[in-house]
């Protein structure tokens, strides 16, 4: 049976670290919302506007929200998320999710698009816990490469790089996004929005894994693979 893993947290967390060494290892498809949402910005001009339930959702309006911190309008996400779900599927692959569903909203509309394809049993949520300091540290000092969006751990032997060494293209930091002011936003929005889907998760009997983030890439990583196996 095909699998599903969503892996959520506070900002720099190392959700999309864990994503892609699951999806290296195990041959999942990540299905990254961020990369989803930046896709539609690039291709659609800010005068687009998407209809979705009676409600009109301009692009340049969407860019301003996710530029300040502040989560996209969900039903924003869920449109362009449940597209590339259902894409998916019919390319028979497994799914890494990181990003989204990240509101109670996205959850109720996408877990059952996920139980009708995938089945509950084959679903299963990490959730990476990090303090708010840790988060502030990280994604103030991270940066990520300009291809294929790695994101490079700051140390004092990363701190001088300007190359990633995955794939040899610029590494830049996120502007407005990882900035500090941006950040202490973003924790806020994610207490507020993001949080209380672990609770509805659990009461409709997905397997949810709680796993600390504030260890090593590879201890968390040995942790995420227990959890799923």
């Amino acid at each position: 049976m095909k699998q599903v893993v969503i892996i959520f947290g506070p900002p720099g967390a190392g959700k999309g670290a864990q994503s892609e060494l699951l999806a290296e290892k195990m041959g999942y498809y990540h299905l990254e919302s961020s990369k989803v949402i930046e896709n539609c910005f690039k291709k659609e001009g800010p005068e687009k506007i998407f209809e979705i339930d009676g409600e009109k959702f301009k692009v340049s309006d969407e860019k301003k929200l996710w530029e300040t911190g502040i989560l996209v309008s969900p039903p924003f996400v869920v449109s362009l998320m449940i597209d590339k779900i259902k894409e998916l599927y019919n390319e028979d692959d497994n799914l890494i999710m990181s990003g989204s569903p990240r509101t109670l909203y996205e959850v109720e509309k996408e877990l059952p698009v996920l139980d009708q394809l995938f089945g509950r049993e084959n679903i299963h949520v990490i959730f990476l816990e990090i303090s708010a300091e840790t988060t502030l540290w990280r994604n103030s000092k991270r940066k990520t490469c300009e291809l294929m969006r790695h994101s490079i751990l700051y140390s004092s032997e990363t701190e001088n790089l300007t190359m990633c060494p995955l794939d040899g293209s610029a590494l830049k930091r996120r502007e407005k996004l990882d900035d500090p002011e941006t950040i202490k936003v973003r924790l806020k929005e994610y207490a507020e929005r993001t949080v209380p889907m672990l609770e509805y998760m659990k009461k409709q009997g997905v397997n949810v894994h709680k796993i600390n983030g504030e260890k090593t890439i590879a201890e968390v990583h040995a942790e995420v693979m227990k959890a799923i196996q």
